[in-house]
């Protein structure tokens, strides 16, 4: 992977989440989602504090709100799920709006909802303020097994092509008139899956002879610097701040 290959959802800038070094966000991250993983769905006021923390993270990275808004797009079937859950669960009911529904079931769509958005925000921040590169050599400095690291670069490079080539395809089909309205046009829709999936098989056989003639041998030349104290110091002060909550809300 280039140097120069950026990636979409990485957004270039110079503040202190940026500087930190990628292994350090990569367990800040962890850290951060153990703690509220492990916090009790009926502690609201904790999830408050937890969003909080990340819209500080966020301001500090100078990652604007709508960026955030925008991507969490990922997250909406889950929101379905979780708005689904006080409908069709069993148990004691509760009346909400003129609705009948579960008190288990809102616990539940709401510990799904609160974690799972407080998950993905924090993704969206480690991916805004780190890049490819960076990210897979602190993967390999967090001692990921290689030929996982291998397999996640060639994924995020290739994605992109594959999207690019199915974006084209369906370009080529509609400007000769076709679009798929009914289960009739699935054949034609199937025959070009068909087609992309030959056409990227045999594009990664390729990249693979010529990764073999310029001498790869199962690993990419990813280095990443270590860690200062600082560093760390600065990367735990996210899960450090939410453990200080937790135990807030515990007492």
């Amino acid at each position: 992977m280039s140097g120069g290959h950026g990636h979409a959802l990485y957004r270039p800038g110079d503040s202190a989440v940026h500087r930190l070094p990628a292994h350090v966000k990569v367990l800040a991250l962890l850290a951060f989602a153990l703690v509220v993983v492990a916090t009790p769905r009926e502690r609201f006021l904790a999830f408050g504090a937890y969003a909080v923390l990340l819209g500080v993270v966020a301001a500090i990275a100078h990652v604007p709100a709508r960026v955030i808004v925008r991507r969490m797009v990922v997250e909406l079937p889950f929101v379905a799920f979780a708005l689904l859950l006080p409908v069709v669960s069993q148990g004691p009911r509760v009346d909400v709006l003129g609705l009948s529904l579960s008190e288990h079931g809102l616990l539940t769509g709401w510990n799904i909802l609160a974690k799972g958005t407080l998950g993905v925000v924090a993704s969206i921040l480690l991916a805004a303020t780190t890049d490819v590169r960076s990210l897979l050599a602190g993967l390999r400095r967090l001692k990921v097994p290689d030929r996982l690291v291998e397999i996640a670069s060639f994924m995020i490079r290739y994605a992109d092509v594959v999207t690019g080539d199915m974006r084209r395809m369906r370009i080529a089909r509609e400007s000769r008139g076709f679009e798929a309205r009914h289960l009739g046009h699935a054949r034609v829709v199937a025959q070009g899956a068909g087609a992309l999936f030959v056409r990227s098989y045999e594009r990664g056989e390729r990249v693979h002879l010529a990764m073999l003639s310029r001498g790869y041998a199962g690993s990419m030349p990813l280095t990443t610097s270590a860690a200062s104290r600082a560093d760390w110091l600065r990367g735990a002060a996210l899960p450090l701040a939410a453990a200080v909550v937790l135990t807030a809300v515990m007492l």
